[in-house]
């Protein structure tokens, strides 16, 4: 798999890009693995509902067709783009889906942070209390509140076209976290969403896009 790094890349151009390259995509095509960060900017999956974006003010929605409802990206977050050809590496989706996560968990566990996985709510959480806990999850979580106790700190949207792949995953590394305010992170109000810095990791994005890189690479 290539990877390329695209540094600061706005998101629509990019977006636009994904869609170019799966569309014209032969059998023989390589797959690749773009990383990039993007400036503010709110993206609305095909699932998104207009009543989870609350007060945008002087950040831009794009509508999109991944898979997932309303997130934030911005600077300082590592957004990996891997544009796999599914059917050519033997995966279903729900595999793909997990190798996902799976290599956002072993990136985490790199800077000796525990991350979880909440059933039906894709992405990763950690432990709000002590992120650095290796204790599971144990037991069904609260139901009126699934997150109780927990920050996200990877989202993850998908599209698969001709079993092939684009959009991905966001690790949040150390970013303003202040516009996950002005919605409710995919769909779920009150969701509490974190970075590394803020759960006590000091890194750059470019030792963590390496690592999350290296990760993905290794399981997909």
């Amino acid at each position: 798999m290539q990877v390329r790094v695209l540094g600061q890349a706005p998101y629509l151009p990019t977006y636009e890009a994904m869609q170019a390259f799966s569309a014209e995509r032969a059998d023989d095509t390589p797959d690749e693995l773009w990383l990039c960060e993007h400036p503010p900017v709110f993206t609305q999956g095909l699932a998104g509902q207009a009543g989870h974006v609350l007060s945008p003010g002087d950040v831009p929605v794009v509508q999109t067709n991944r898979g997932g409802q309303v997130t934030y990206h911005g600077p300082g977050q590592v957004m990996a783009y891997p544009l796999l050809d599914l059917r050519r590496r033997g995966y279903f989706v729900k595999e793909y889906v997990y190798k996902l996560e799976e290599s956002v968990i072993r990136t985490l566990a790199h800077f000796g942070v525990t991350g979880h996985r909440v059933s039906g709510a894709p992405g990763i959480y950690v432990r709000l209390e002590d992120p650095f806990s290796h204790a599971a999850l144990t037991g069904p979580q609260h139901p009126a509140d699934p997150f109780r106790g927990l920050g996200k700190i990877s989202a993850l949207g998908i599209k698969v076209s001709r079993h092939c792949t684009y959009h991905g995953l966001a690790l949040n590394v150390a970013m303003d976290l202040e516009p996950f305010s002005r919605i409710n992170p995919c769909g779920y109000a009150g969701l509490q969403t974190v970075d590394l810095s803020t759960i006590g990791v000091q890194t750059t994005w470019q030792e963590a896009a390496q690592v999350l890189a290296t990760e993905l690479t290794t399981r997909l």
